[in-house]
């Protein structure tokens, strides 16, 4: 294609005036498998496009955030909640001055590796899985987007670049010190193993656009898991009236608006402490970003600090918000009952699977002819974590004469 004119040639990217340390699609480190190069998207674009294409993606309708879907049409669940991160994350980039397109798609992937049933789904196979090498979230969404998606005729996984990749695996900080040890215990193999063949510098932070997506996700969870709170009864307004950063707002909502409903006063609760902390956001990052002037995504990358945090203010008003949400609505007992009932399920489902491979369908069963426990334990689990809610009851129900309701 060297010298030949593009038809697609003068047409729009998006591209804004980005920032010196933003990341550059132009200046990617590339792909695992080496692609030709899109005429009409950049590849962080392309990411973005790719994730939601995918079955996983799709998978995430019917994936539990809080609270089961058949509880109630209008709670989020694990698709909802990606796509609330997506828009803070993109609203972050845009203040900053980042790549929005590489902050959305990191956002959008960033629960690929979710269990059904939330957490609970994560404990459990975590348990199941701890003679086996274990289980995490963020290790198997990286299993997923390499390896278990297959739906190109090159290549398994979705061949993402690297930039979106870090930024995955990294979305809690780095995973290991400068001698490579892990930080927070032992790094998951599979992340270290992709890691031998694709350095994703597990030692250094993320870049700008993917560190947005991760305080993104902390400020869409602490909001809409209120709203969900609220909708539930489990929460109440009286209640978040105690605790610092929610009372401050529902003061000022109720001074403005003194005959606002409850259901109102919420909302403005919800929608007011989203823009309180997105701002407080700006602010903070702006502040690191003049004061480290970095002046490539590299050098955000080796800061030795994250640039996209809160304050120390807002970074303990959240702390307190999160412990009374763990407190009153995620050990809620309501709660917590429903966790016993999905625990057991998939508890089920995994010594099912174990003890009978067979049980499992044909483009998974085949697969363990003679396998090694190690070997079936996580091609189990790589089952087990992509189902969603629904499909783990309809598998439970087929092969177990009583199935919980969960509700």
């Amino acid at each position: 294609m060297s010298g030949e004119k593009s038809a697609f040639e003068g047409i729009g990217f998006g591209y804004r005036p980005r920032a010196p340390y933003a990341s550059d699609p132009a200046r990617s480190r590339g792909r695992f498998y080496p692609e030709r190069e899109s005429e009409t998207r950049t590849p962080f674009q392309r990411d973005r496009d790719r994730i939601i294409h995918s079955n996983a993606f799709r998978r995430l309708k019917h994936k539990t955030q809080v609270f089961v879907a058949h509880e109630g049409d209008h709670y989020r669940t694990r698709l909802t909640h990606s796509i609330e991160v997506a828009q803070i994350a993109r609203a972050l980039a845009r203040a900053l001055r980042g790549d929005e397109d590489l902050a959305e798609a990191v956002a959008l992937v960033h629960d690929f590796g979710h269990t059904p049933f939330g957490h609970t789904g994560e404990d459990t196979l975590a348990e199941c899985m701890k003679e086996f090498g274990g289980f995490d979230h963020n290790s198997q969404a990286l299993r997923v987007v390499t390896k278990l998606e297959r739906r190109y005729a090159e290549f398994d996984g979705l061949n993402l670049t690297w930039e979106t990749l870090e930024g995955l695996v990294k979305h809690n900080g780095p995973l290991v010190d400068a001698a490579g040890k892990g930080l927070k215990g032992p790094v998951a193999r599979s992340v270290l193993d992709f890691n031998e063949l694709f350095d994703l510098h597990l030692s250094e932070f993320s870049g700008l656009e993917a560190q947005c997506a991760a305080i993104a996700d902390d400020i869409a969870y602490n909001a809409h898991d209120i709203d969900d709170g609220l909708r539930s009864g489990l929460l109440s307004l009286e209640a978040l009236g105690e605790v610092g950063l929610p009372a401050a707002i529902l003061t000022e909502v109720r001074s403005l608006y003194p005959a606002l409903d409850p259901v109102r006063t919420g909302h403005e609760l919800v929608r007011r402490q989203i823009t309180r902390m997105v701002e407080d956001v700006i602010v903070t990052a702006q502040e690191r970003l003049t004061e480290t002037k970095p002046a490539s995504a590299d050098e955000v990358r080796r800061a030795g600090r994250p640039m996209v945090v809160f304050s120390a203010g807002m970074a303990a008003q959240e702390t307190e918000l999160k412990a009374f949400l763990y407190r009153n609505l995620y050990r809620n007992p309501t709660v917590m009952a429903v966790r016993a009932q999905a625990d057991d399920v998939l508890r089920d489902l995994f010594a099912r699977y174990m003890a009978d491979p067979g049980e499992m369908p044909e483009g998974w069963r085949g697969l363990l002819s003679g396998a090694a426990d190690m070997v079936r334990a996580r091609h189990v689990a790589d089952f087990l974590a992509g189902m969603t809610d629904t499909y783990a009851l309809k598998e439970h129900r087929r092969l177990f004469d009583h199935t919980p309701d969960l509700g």
